[in-house]
């Protein structure tokens, strides 16, 4: 029987593994880079930047990892990613620090590709996508205003704006459809 250790297991995940230093990819596995399309040592050494829609995301989630992780421990979502061809898709991502004082120290993370259940339909900004990201978890206009720092009044005109582009009548209807169901 085949040694079977800790870095094979690393290797070998069926979900994407990252270990990572001030949001830079110090090693990953094949699944990571199968998932996003890269080959996986071309990602090492680059900033999680890569895999995101927009800088502007990679910012905003990077601000709003440290709060959650020093509290909780881990950090997990449902957002939606880019792939190297610039397709976007949505994927769960879940993230442990070895320093919860200093979350983006030093980490471990898994990325798991949902798009099979859940497709990116239609074009959305930056905002709209993060909004949906919260809206399919369950959360109100209130939790994602205080999540996104944003009034829960833009986030009821966000979410208008998706109802109108998804045409969902109610916001029961825009989240299966976000769900694509």
């Amino acid at each position: 029987m085949p040694t079977f250790d800790y870095q094979t297991a690393f290797h070998i995940a069926p979900v994407g593994l990252v270990i990572s230093r001030q949001r830079i990819i110090e090693d990953c596995n094949r699944q990571l880079g199968k998932i996003f399309g890269y080959d996986h040592e071309a990602l090492i050494g680059q900033s999680f930047q890569v895999l995101y829609p927009s800088p502007k995301e990679f910012e905003r989630i990077g601000e709003r990892i440290p709060p959650i992780m020093s509290t909780q421990g881990v950090y997990s979502d449902e957002r939606i990613m880019r792939r190297a061809n610039g397709e976007l898709f949505w994927c769960h991502v879940t993230g442990r620090s070895l320093d919860v004082n200093d979350p983006h120290a030093a980490g471990l993370w898994t990325f798991e590709d949902i798009s099979a259940t859940r497709r990116v339909a239609v074009a959305l900004t930056a905002r709209e996508r993060e909004i949906a990201a919260q809206l399919v978890q369950g959360k109100t206009s209130k939790q994602i205003g205080k999540i996104l720092e944003i009034s829960p009044r833009t986030v009821d005109i966000y979410r208008a704006r998706l109802m109108q582009k998804y045409g969902a009548g109610t916001a029961t209807e825009l989240v299966q459809r976000l769900l694509g169901n």
